[in-house]
């Protein structure tokens, strides 16, 4: 059994900035990817960022330029530093691992998540 501990959330003001961090740990072989979700009140899941194990890293438009994904392949870790932080940007944040084959395939397994909240 592989488990995901997401870590890293909080509040903090509008343009402020926090880092997450997911832990990966149990059965695991190898990553091929990470992925970072986020679900806001009322909203759907939103993929925010992925990054494969070459370190390739893609961005949902609404981050860009603000959120950079990245990990430690030797640490088992995939960490999300979000700057610029918007009221938007509010949510629960949860991280997955899964497979890149032209787009991002999220396993089915998730951490219970972190709350990140913005205040305006």
């Amino acid at each position: 059994q592989v488990q995901l501990v997401e870590s890293g959330g909080g509040l903090v003001q509008a343009g402020g900035s926090l880092r997450l961090s997911c832990a990966a740990s149990g059965s695991i072989v190898s990553i091929n990817a990470w992925g970072w979700y986020r679900r806001a009140p009322g909203k759907q899941r939103e993929l925010v960022a992925t990054i494969t194990s070459a370190g390739n890293t893609n961005y949902a438009d609404s981050v860009k330029g603000r959120f950079t994904i990245s990990r430690d392949s030797a640490k088992n870790t995939a960490y999300l530093q979000m700057n610029s932080l918007k009221p938007e940007d509010t949510a629960v944040y949860y991280c997955n691992v899964g497979r890149w084959s032209s787009s991002y395939y999220p396993y089915d397994l998730w951490g219970r998540g972190t709350q990140v909240t913005v205040s305006s």
